[in-house]
């Protein structure tokens, strides 16, 4: 196996946790190793730090998958898959969720989520391509799909030297009917976002079921509607919903009508901004009590953070000022660039600038099915937040 050594006192990170090894971290980035290959990283002292992937053509040269000299099996694959599966089945999470979660299960850059009889997998590191067949056969004796479907969208693959070609194995649906928490779901793994579904927010669109009694309830950037249809089977008066896209309007409105909630829920195309100035205005039809604001993820790169943090301010300032006293607000960033201290700064912002005095009810992150991987903050990029305004 070929060794790798970083350079003085650059190991203390991977020491404390963390699974990356950076190109600029090395003595020496070899370009005549092919990329995806599995090497051991030493430090300059010659003490092993672990096994992985190295990629000499990318920023993240190293993505460990063992610490320290542990040995990895013939079989890892299958291996690390079965114990992913094993903790999912504990959760009580066997046909529908995240069965692969990269780092935090042991294989960097693979991702799988499960929808019933089908897996959608997205690979993002050039190790995980060149044992995409090894992956197929665990998947294959692990969960019997009829079908899989490489997404192979993420721009992950660009910087990893990838091509984003998709990829079936066997049959795909156009939609495929899940369950989550006792609610239906309608959803497409070619055309969706993501994977398809977001999975990440199972916990949290749980732990909403008692705020949406009697509310009126504004269900900004939609998609598939999982918020706004969960509030209208438990106990809201009304949900009105908006999404730019009209595909994803489309099948918001089918899982309303698959759930039986037509009379309480509705989504139309529309823009977010413009309804929540709308709101704080008085402007709408009628005044709504909760907002469910679960924007997209605005920070791309770290280059990005700085006007994506105004721009997040500004969506929850505006929130805040149309809500009276009582109102809640159930707020949401997916990015790991934004940290859990950026995310209470960012409510904290805008709460003064609307001139609020706000409560954090819950505080949360994403659901159990994607587990964080302490000493490795990039597994932790969801955050979620319940506020009153008193």
């Amino acid at each position: 196996m070929i060794t790798l050594k970083l350079k003085q006192k650059e190991e203390h990170r991977i020491k404390n946790g963390h699974y990356w090894i950076f190109s600029n971290e090395l003595e020496k980035v070899d370009t005549s190793v092919k990329a995806g290959t599995i090497v051991c990283f030493e430090s300059a002292r010659g003490e092993v730090l672990g096994t992985g992937f190295f990629n000499p053509h990318s920023l993240i040269s190293g993505r460990l998958i063992v610490k320290g000299d542990a040995e990895l099996g013939k079989n890892f694959i299958f291996e690390f898959l079965d114990n992913a599966y094993s903790y999912r089945k504990e959760l009580g999470l066997r046909k529908f969720g995240r069965m692969c979660y990269g780092e935090s299960d042991g294989l960097p850059g693979l991702i799988i989520d499960r929808y019933g009889d089908y897996l959608a997998i997205d690979i993002h590191s050039a190790g995980m391509e060149l044992l995409k067949e090894d992956i197929l056969n665990a998947c294959k004796k692990l969960f019997k799909p009829k079908g899989i479907l490489f997404k192979n969208e993420s721009t992950f693959r660009s910087l990893e030297g990838l091509t984003q070609t998709p990829e079936t194995i066997g049959e795909i649906p156009e939609e495929i009917e899940i369950e989550e928490n006792k609610v239906k779901y309608l959803v497409s793994l070619k055309a969706g976002q993501k994977t398809g579904f977001y999975f990440d927010q199972r916990d949290n669109r749980a732990i909403l079921k008692p705020y949406f009694k009697d509310r009126i309830v504004l269900d900004l950037y939609s998609y598939s509607g999982s918020f706004g249809i969960n509030a209208a089977l438990n106990g809201a008066q009304a949900v009105w919903g908006c999404d730019s896209s009209a595909a994803a309007v489309e099948l918001a409105n089918k899982n309303v009508a698959l759930n039986k909630v037509e009379n309480i829920c509705e989504y139309r195309r529309d823009d977010a901004e413009r309804l929540l100035s709308a709101f704080r205005a008085n402007e709408l039809p009628t005044k709504p009590n909760m907002i469910l604001l679960d924007p997209p993820a605005f920070v791309k790169n770290r280059k990005a953070l700085p006007q994506a943090i105004k721009l997040y301010t500004k969506l929850n300032r505006m929130a805040f000022e149309g809500l009276e006293q009582g109102g809640l607000l159930a707020s949401s960033t997916c990015s790991h660039h934004i940290s859990r201290e950026i995310f209470v700064s960012i409510l904290k912002d805008a709460a003064a600038a609307a001139g609020k005095k706000v409560i954090l009810k819950e505080l949360r992150t994403q659901a159990k099915d994607h587990p964080v991987l302490l000493g490795f903050p990039e597994s932790c990029y969801l955050h979620f937040a319940l506020l009153e305004v008193l």
